[in-house]
């Protein structure tokens, strides 16, 4: 399959985005459902069948996470060393698909704790090159849509995994191990998709040879706006802990055990639905005005989850939810992209998704830590304290954006 594809400024965007970005957007979808059949269960799984408690959900997550987001800076880091990204993209993906039968074997809390380590040490290792990838394939006009499509592509697969998954429970009477096995086939297919339908493009003419991507020479050239990009996301991170908080909050609202999974479904087709389009209006306006309208959808996220009584509440704030999925997740990659030099790249996502990974573990921690010691109120409640410190310092962002165009 070729990357190159029609660019001419006409016709419909989603046509006029390269075909290598189809293509890794169908590889994330593929383990995605994989993925997400496993994580739609395994919160549940652990409290319920193996009797840990939230504040262990939240450290599992958080460490799991965190794990994934240190490898990409290495495994970036590495794509900017050999200026090359499908190698390594395809090593994470093979990893995470030889690693998704440990999940059903695992007898106890710490053989799980140990499947997630080493599924998120493949998702680290793809994460970086992958991104990097795309921000290579796409046009500058359409890099926005091309992210957001990528995006929505991943997160289709992310709401089918937890529909299958209940679909299965049902199948299966409730046997978390089956539906386990199960998930085991779509990141087979996944790592095959990436290896025979991604080409990688060749490197631009002129570029940089980066000998020590890591340095601090490196890092510095990356730039301020860069910096305060990262700087911004890491805040925002805070208040957006793991979405385990959500299939909790609604399993204790009285969601019957099968339909769990629904939590994830409802969010993720919310998410898949806005990313594109967020992503193709930052390429025509202003990408800080969205990133400020999906805050304020987090915000109401929040507050519905904590004051809203019953199941239907718990929907509509699991909805805001994934619409503020949708207007923030892909841009923020858009403006790592952005602001870096194209040399640079996997290093700036792999930094970017460390700084954010150690901030998502911290999330993770302090919402398991609010939710045993205050109950649900107050870790929502919290999320959204964080989301106006981001919102704040959105506007200086917006400024230095708006000056490095001017320049």
């Amino acid at each position: 399959m070729s990357n190159v594809g029609p660019t001419a400024n006409s016709g419909p965007v989603w046509r006029r985005i390269p075909s290598g970005i189809w293509a890794l957007g169908f590889v994330s979808l593929l383990m995605d459902v994989s993925s997400e059949m496993i994580h739609a269960l395994l919160p549940v799984y652990l409290v319920v069948g193996l009797g840990a408690t939230a504040l262990t959900v939240g450290i599992i997550e958080g460490i799991a996470e965190a794990t994934a987001s240190i490898t990409k800076i290495f495994s970036g880091a590495l794509s900017d060393r050999i200026g090359r990204r499908k190698e390594l993209a395809a090593l994470g993906y093979g990893l995470a698909a030889v690693t998704k039968p440990i999940f059903p074997l695992a007898p106890t809390v710490g053989w799980l704790v140990t499947a997630r380590f080493v599924d998120r040490i493949g998702k680290g290792i793809r994460g970086a090159p992958r991104d990097a990838l795309v921000a290579d394939i796409s046009p500058p006009e359409l890099r926005g849509a091309s992210f957001g499509l990528r995006q929505s592509l991943d997160t289709v697969g992310a709401f089918l995994g937890p529909l299958l998954a209940i679909g299965l429970m049902w199948l299966f009477a409730d046997d978390f191990v089956s539906v386990f096995w199960v998930a085991v086939i779509p990141a087979f297919l996944a790592f095959g998709l990436i290896v025979f339908a991604v080409r990688e493009p060749r490197r631009q003419e002129g570029l940089r040879q980066v000998r020590n991507p890591l340095s601090r020479r490196e890092l510095a050239l990356l730039g301020t706006t860069y910096w305060w990009v990262v700087a911004v996301a890491a805040v925002f991170t805070l208040a957006r802990f793991s979405e385990a908080f959500l299939i909790l909050r609604a399993e204790g609202t009285g969601l019957p055990l099968m339909l769990v999974p629904a939590v994830l479904v409802v969010m993720n087709v919310a998410y898949a639905l806005s990313a594109y389009p967020a992503g193709a209006l930052s390429d025509r306006m202003d990408r800080v005005t969205i990133l400020v309208i999906g805050l304020g959808l987090l915000i109401a996220a929040d507050l519905v989850l904590a004051l809203a009584p019953g199941l239907l509440g718990i929907a509509c704030g699991v909805v805001l939810w994934g619409l503020h999925m949708g207007f923030t997740q892909g841009l923020l990659a858009t403006l790592i992209a952005d602001a870096a030099p194209a040399e640079l790249r996997g290093t700036a996502f792999g930094m970017f998704n460390l700084i954010t990974g150690i901030a998502l573990l911290a999330a993770s921690v302090i919402a398991g830590a609010l939710w045993d010691g205050v109950g649900p109120q107050g870790t929502f409640l919290a999320g959204a304290a964080f989301s106006v410190l981001t919102i704040i310092g959105l506007y200086p962002l917006r400024r230095r954006l708006n000056a490095r165009k001017g320049g």
